[in-house]
């Protein structure tokens, strides 16, 4: 646990008091950081317990357009590899994804599980948002079935259609032009189109990567790079499971070579 508020308040009350201000300040910092603490302990996600209620979710998503492909499944068995889940994990994964792809499934309880939890910890909502869009994409252009169970996901773990939609062209996904202001609930269609990623010898492309068009202006590409990476990070990550947090590193490491080149690109700092 962090003293950073003790040590700040005792510094102070002596500061002010000189002795006995320092302890009245270091016993009120003190309480402060016991409930920093405490707060930091509810908003952590118990280790594992993502698993069951993201396969369901995984299971729902495949199943959404009415028929599970092998290549939803393929991405099932790549999660469960590289999450290194144990004989029983794996099971558990298993039994959960097939119980999400049921007829007339409603994911909504699974969405709340995932919600709780993550709790308020924003940065471990984009590792699960991720894996989620791997399955939605997995067939190339997503049904409006599949990108409803996505953004209701989105809204439950407070992202926004733009945070979403961010993320999403990161794997090619480019949203049609012209359709208008759109809630979550898939209520006017999937409102995008899948665009194979465009790539080069150095790897995706970076405006792709960040979310932007090729049009977009100096300022608007650091805008971009900046939110994105603040949401990214590695330092931002805390106590995330290992294999969320793999994904994660992963991701931020794309994002900061896409903004690499295209600073090379367009030559500024």
């Amino acid at each position: 646990m962090s003293f950073s508020y003790t040590m700040w308040f005792a510094f102070f009350g002596l500061l002010i008091g000189h002795g006995p201000g320092a302890v009245v300040g270091g016993v009120i910092g003190f309480i402060f950081d016991n409930l920093r603490h405490s707060q930091r302990k509810r908003a952590t996600p118990e280790a594992g317990g993502y698993v069951g209620p993201l396969f369901t979710l995984l299971g729902a998503v495949a199943k959404a357009d009415g028929r599970v492909s092998e290549a939803e499944i393929a991405v099932a068995e790549r999660l469960m590899a590289r999450m290194n889940l144990g004989a029983e994990e794996r099971k558990r994964a298993v039994t959960s994804f097939n119980v999400g792809k049921q007829p007339e499934f409603d994911a909504t309880r699974t969405i709340a599980e995932l919600r709780n939890w993550v709790g308020m910890r924003r940065d471990h909502a984009f590792p699960v948002l991720d894996v989620v869009i791997e399955t939605v994409l997995a067939e190339g252009n997503p049904g409006p079935e599949k990108m409803s169970i996505l953004r209701q996901l989105a809204f439950a773990l407070r992202v926004s259609d733009m945070e979403l939609m961010a993320l999403m062209a990161m794997k090619g996904y480019a949203w049609n032009a012209g359709g208008g202001q759109r809630g979550y609930g898939g209520g006017r269609g999937n409102g995008g189109g899948y665009v194979p990623p465009q790539r080069t010898q150095q790897g995706p492309d970076p405006y792709t990567v960040l979310g932007i068009g090729r049009d977009a202006d100096d300022r608007a590409i650091k805008r971009a790079y900046r939110k994105l990476i603040s949401e990214h990070h590695p330092d931002r990550l805390g106590d995330l499971p290992e294999d969320m947090r793999k994904q994660a590193e992963s991701r931020a490491s794309e994002i900061n070579a896409a903004y690499d080149r295209i600073k090379e690109a367009r030559g500024f700092k």
